[in-house]
């Protein structure tokens, strides 16, 4: 549906964006992902039209759209800071773009009272100064007021960044539930990992304006392409050479190579297979987070390894115990 072909951005002598190519599916929600300042933001803006690109093509369903003004690419955009009118209640609001457009009185109430029932606005609060509002409530704002258009895109930069955690959680829930519903092609841009991994289809992560990795959640952490997407997405294990060289790990891995493995991918029970490594160690750290508890160990021979381990009652490991470590093979990365 949206393909970037060639997208190069500059702002003078800046790159902000390097021969960009990406194609994203009708109906998919697409994350862009990536640090401050890698140019997840740019591309989305470029998408919108804020940002004209500097060369190549931006193509909607085969339509070149590059230089089309914004009114006419029907594509709504959700702002982090949300850009609300603070002079107009949330009726208002809403209904600003289909008023804009000249739509019937009657067709702007219907259609402003039917998003907001479906973002989970209250009629009292229809009729509330935004400012009277919690960051919660303005969020689903700014959402029905760019659904009420009936986009065939919804663009969101960050639109979760302002608020609590335990807020964030519960829209970010919300927001793929919408998502399924509209069945709207949905473009989020963020830098927060958990948030990608969990309300995507596909993610693109972006450094330094250019695209490392296109792929499921899955595959981007369990097949992270390369160096800078294995460190980026979750937490990982560089691997010590010590550890490699004093285990039989040395007859799988390549000794040119850097390795790595996702803490959870090193267990404290036994694994099955003939490519499952023990190791012997000590722990020296604990931090415990009520479901699970994160170790650090220190491997015999030599380096740390971290592993995480669910809180199931049965184990009860204590900083300084001994203590055997297991790793799959086929869980290393290497770069």
């Amino acid at each position: 549906m949206i393909t970037f072909e060639d997208i190069q951005i500059k702002f003078g002598s800046f790159h902000a964006i390097k021969n960009l190519n990406l194609h994203i599916k009708e109906g998919e929600f697409f994350t862009f992902l990536g640090p401050s300042g890698c140019g997840k933001t740019t591309i989305l803006r470029s998408l919108v039209g804020f940002i004209k690109p500097t060369s190549g093509q931006i193509k909607l369903s085969d339509r070149d759209i590059t230089h089309v003004p914004i009114e006419k690419r029907g594509i709504s955009m959700v702002f982090q800071s949300y850009a609300l009118f603070p002079t107009m209640n949330v009726y208002e609001n809403i209904a600003f773009g289909m008023r804009v457009k000249k739509a019937s009185r009657d067709e702007v109430d219907r259609e402003v009272r039917d998003i907001a029932q479906k973002v989970d606005l209250k009629e009292a609060q229809l009729f509330k100064k935004v400012s009277e509002l919690s960051g919660g409530q303005q969020q689903r704002v700014a959402i029905a007021r760019a659904l009420v258009l009936k986009p065939s895109i919804l663009a969101l930069d960050e639109p979760l960044s302002n608020l609590d955690a335990k807020l964030r959680v519960q829209l970010r829930n919300e927001l793929k539930d919408l998502q399924k519903r509209f069945g709207i092609t949905t473009i989020y841009v963020t830098h927060d990992q958990e948030e990608a991994l969990t309300l995507s289809d596909r993610i693109a992560v972006f450094n330094n304006g250019i695209v490392e990795q296109v792929g499921t959640p899955q595959e981007v952490y369990n097949q992270s392409r390369t160096e800078f997407v294995c460190n980026f997405i979750g937490d990982i294990n560089k691997i010590d050479p010590r550890i490699i060289l004093n285990s039989r790990l040395k007859d799988f891995i390549d000794p040119e190579k850097i390795a790595y493995i996702r803490n959870e991918k090193v267990s404290l029970l036994p694994l099955p297979g003939t490519e499952a490594v023990q190791l012997k160690g000590k722990i020296v750290d604990r931090e415990f987070y009520g479901l699970y508890s994160k170790f650090v160990i220190e491997v015999a021979g030599g380096g740390l390894l971290k592993t995480i381990e669910k809180e199931s009652g049965l184990a009860h490991h204590k900083v300084g115990d001994e203590t055997e470590m297991y790793i799959q093979v086929s869980d290393i990365l290497q770069y």
